[in-house]
């Protein structure tokens, strides 16, 4: 059976069903009465779709990620099988605890080891009974392209804003790299499609690995409720727009229905790098940001990831971590320790944090012989010149120290640089007096968090570290303000890992500062961290995803577009786009029609360089003008001298100017005002205010007009000439609360006019014209793009119940392009509209050409 959820319109259209790759292997729901169990779908049926609802109440959540939440190893007796058990370290399973007992989970992602082709299904098969792991298996030459050269070569750099100025920075674009990328996901959207039940399940897909998926899951499933969480920074648009390509990353992120940053800068680059480069703007509802997206609407979420604090405290009471702990008290006794836990990479600052600690040492000579830094160096995660690089560095450094300011029995920098376990790590954690995290630029790093727990302790460790179990627990950080966790721990010192001094100093503080303050300080970052958990941010995460998706089923959804260019359009059941065949239909059948149309994006596309109508867009309008049945409205915010120029071949066109304060229903009728405007005194308090942001805001322009002022910034930077806007709309607005003007923001425009007058007002005089002279309209077709037309679709929409329109008048109001709207239909841009409008016309003169003149005799 097909589902209707993820059948795509486009192969609807070409009479073929969607195809599959391979058969689908069906995973069971729980079972809700004891034998009974609901299949994800019974393949036999014959049915088309169904959209009853599923009789099992479980939610499910295919979560999706680069590698699966699995330690594996063959058995150490010779036989070749593979072992498998629970990573407990791995986030995705950490992050089991916050969806519930009720959500069942089922995870896709690669394995650790390779697994021969031939062994493949068994193994695949083994995972999915009892692990519900589904496998993707990445043939190996394609899995270190697409990781070890597109991930960890372009995008991991990049994301942690390193530009690709040379060889040896990231390298040149590779675009078979980029094509590996494409492929895995690909791969891994297979995968999910073996398992997910569309209407039903939730997928949340991690990380930059994986940032194209999102395409494909949409393709195929119009409804996929999907999310999307970065763990790692996101760079600024400057930065980012160096990828050759950034458009197809990002619309493909934008495929998703959430998605996820661990801080508000993150979030902010994406967004402005959705402004600058896709022309999309954003806005909070009610506290959420969204992005609209072709009718759908983007939820964007700022929520650090935490620990599983559960997992760190079973450590803690472990016997080998008190022991450790014992070890390394007597090993440190009289010294102060503090600690750094860092991958060896090149943001981590490793070498930064080395030479800190010995400007620590030079500055203060009494911290000699008492003070140790001990580096525990985990192994990178990537590999290359850089890693190699930074590690002999880093033991360079470590040796210098080590010689200088080292003397028997004691060496300022311990580097641990071999594997540890975790429990001996903790112990670390535990003996520090001060934790130092300097990476020069981090996704989040919960070294600060892990730490923090650490230092609470418990009884036992209390009694082996010689403290009283009722005195309160003190910690200190030092943390880079570059990394995720920096905003959320306020009680941190914060600094800057390229100033080397600054952080010397700030580690100095750290250990001086009373022992009430840094009581004071552990506490408060003991509450964050400890109400901030990994089930905490998990379960935040599935709440917000469950919002995004909650309008998906009442949306009608079809796709269009090809390759990474895919996106899918979803409208409102009740908006639909407006048929050229039923229109002309109802036009053809009706006497009295009138039509009212704007003019900058309906008539002509709007930002065009020349802003004048075309020869075919006037000859439409002359034609329709023709029919004596028809009374046509051009209805624009432009300046009636302009506006009675470019129509000056068009007698019978009405022109309403300025929004409606001019109006003129023909060539040979005087313009008149719609509203009685007492003075414009208010303009000499509006336009010095405009001056001034027009001044400070390059690229911003403003416009004149009898009825009004317009301040433009069109083509200003759409980050700056946004945030003027608001700036001038408030400035204006507090200027002239008590004049008899409405301040309105639109398109790109700040809008000072008087109060009353909008296009609104030109179809209610409009429709009362026509009926005062006996022409009840039984034929209405309205047409706008933008915010300021909302108001004639609400005046022609609101006449149907009222005495100005005909009981039986067809009534169309449309937008161009899709958006939320008054309107009822649409049509998607001005070629659309001109070849509408000329359908009418063409009616209109076979109408003409198949009636007898006026006053011919007719046989009967």
């Amino acid at each position: 059976m097909v589902s209707r959820s993820y059948s795509n319109l486009l192969d609807l259209a070409s009479g073929e069903s969607p195809t599959f790759g391979r058969e689908r292997k069906r995973l069971p729901r729980v079972a809700t009465v004891a034998g009974v169990l609901s299949e994800l779908e019974d393949e036999n049926s014959n049915s088309v779709g169904s959209d009853a609802p599923s009789s099992v109440s479980q939610e499910r959540m295919i979560i999706v990620g680069n590698q699966l939440p699995l330690r594996v190893h063959q058995s150490p007796d010779g036989n070749g099988e593979w072992c498998f058990s629970w990573d407990e370290d791995s986030l995705l399973l950490q992050l089991r605890d916050g969806l519930g007992e009720d959500v069942e989970v089922i995870y896709v992602g690669c394995l650790k080891e390779e697994v021969d082709p031939s062994e493949q299904d068994d193994v695949a098969q083994t995972l999915l009974e009892s692990f519900k792991c589904v496998p993707a298996f990445i043939p190996p030459e394609l899995f270190s392209k697409y990781y070890h050269g597109f991930c960890k070569q372009h995008l991991w750099p990049l994301f942690h804003y390193m530009l690709p100025l040379s060889p040896d920075l990231g390298g040149r674009f590779d675009r078979s790299l980029w094509q590996a990328y494409v492929s895995v996901n690909k791969i891994f959207a297979d995968k999910v499609m073996e398992v997910i039940s569309p209407d039903d399940d939730y997928v949340w897909v991690h990380d930059y690995h994986l940032m194209v998926l999102p395409t494909f899951l949409r393709k195929r499933f119009n409804r996929v409720k999907l999310g999307f969480f970065l763990h790692s920074p996101f760079p600024s648009s400057e930065i980012y727009r160096t990828l050759p390509v950034r458009d197809e990353l990002l619309r493909a992120l934008l495929n998703a229905d959430l998605i996820g940053f661990h801080t508000f800068d993150y979030a902010r680059h994406f967004l402005s790098c959705c402004s600058r480069m896709l022309g999309l703007s954003y806005q909070s509802k009610r506290g959420y940001i969204g992005l609209e997206y072709y009718g759908r609407t983007v939820s964007i979420k700022i929520l650090p990831v935490g620990i599983h604090i559960g997992q760190l405290q079973s450590v803690l009471n472990l016997p080998e971590t008190e022991s450790k702990v014992a070890e390394l008290h007597d090993q440190f006794r009289g010294q102060t320790v503090i600690l750094g836990v860092d991958d060896m990479d090149i943001f981590k600052g490793i070498s930064l944090k080395l030479l800190a600690m010995e400007q620590l040492l030079l500055q203060h000579p009494d911290k000699r012989g008492e003070v140790v830094l001990v580096q525990i160096a985990n192994p990178a995660r990537g590999r290359g010149r850089d890693v190699q690089e930074v590690q002999s560095e880093t033991k360079a450094t470590v040796r210098r120290i080590n010689e200088i300011f080292g003397r028997p029995g004691y060496a300022p920098v311990v580097l641990i640089d071999t594997p540890l376990q975790f429990y001996e790590r903790i112990a670390y954690y535990v003996i520090a007096e001060c934790c130092l995290v300097t990476a020069v630029r981090d996704g989040m790093n919960l070294i600060p968090y892990e730490y923090v727990i650490c230092r609470q302790g418990n009884d036992k460790l209390d009694e082996t570290l010689g403290l009283n179990t009722f005195d309160p627990k003190k910690s200190m950080l030092v943390v880079s303000e570059f990394i995720g966790c920096s905003p959320s721990l306020s009680g941190a010192i914060r600094v800057n890992p390229w100033n080397i001094d600054a952080v010397a100093e700030a580690m100095d503080s750290a250990l001086v500062i009373p022992e009430p303050e840094k009581q004071m300080r552990h506490e408060k970052h003991y509450r964050y961290v400890s109400t901030h958990d990994v089930a905490y941010w998990a379960r935040s995460f599935l709440q917000d995803l469950e919002r995004a998706c909650r309008d998906h089923v009442r949306r009608r959804c079809w796709g269009i577009g090809f390759g990474l260019g895919f996106r899918v359009i979803a409208l409102d059941p009740n908006f639909r786009k407006l048929s050229v065949e039923h229109i002309v239909s109802a036009y053809k059948r009706t006497k009295h029609r009138a039509i009212l149309l704007d003019y900058d994006g309906t008539m002509i596309l709007s930002g065009s360089i020349s802003t004048a109508p075309s020869t075919e867009a006037v000859g439409i309008l002359n034609n329709l003008c023709r029919d004596p049945k028809n009374v046509v409205f051009v209805v624009s915010g432009k300046d009636k001298e302009t506006l009675a120029e470019w129509f000056s071949s068009s007698e019978k066109l009405g022109i309403a100017a300025e929004h409606g304060y001019f109006v003129r229903p023909n060539h040979d009728v005087d313009w008149e005002t719609c509203v009685s405007v007492p003075d414009f005194d208010w303009k000499q308090i509006a336009e010095p205010v405009m001056k001034l942001y027009t001044e400070t805001t390059d690229g911003s322009a403003i416009e004149t007009k009898e009825s009004a002022l317009v301040w433009n910034y069109q083509y200003a930077d759409p980050d700056f000439g946004s945030c003027q806007a608001k700036e001038l709309l408030d400035h204006l607005e507090s200027v002239l609360t008590n004049e008899p003007v409405s301040v309105k923001s639109g398109q790109h425009i700040v809008e000072v006019k008087p109060q009353g007058v909008n296009k609104g007002l030109v179809a209610q005089c409009l429709l009362e014209t026509m009926q005062k002279k006996g022409m009840l309209p039984d034929f209405v077709l309205c047409i706008g793009d933008d915010r300021s037309d909302e108001d004639m679709f609400e005046v022609i929409m609101s006449a149907r119940a009222g005495p100005s329109l005909s009981p039986v008048a067809e009534v169309f109001a449309c937008t161009v392009g899709q958006k939320p709207s008054k309107a009822k239909y649409y049509l998607e841009d001005t070629s659309e509209i001109l070849r509408m409008l000329e359908g009418l016309a063409n009616a209109s003169e076979l109408a003409a050409r198949s009636s007898p003149p006026i006053g011919a005799k007719t046989d009967h």
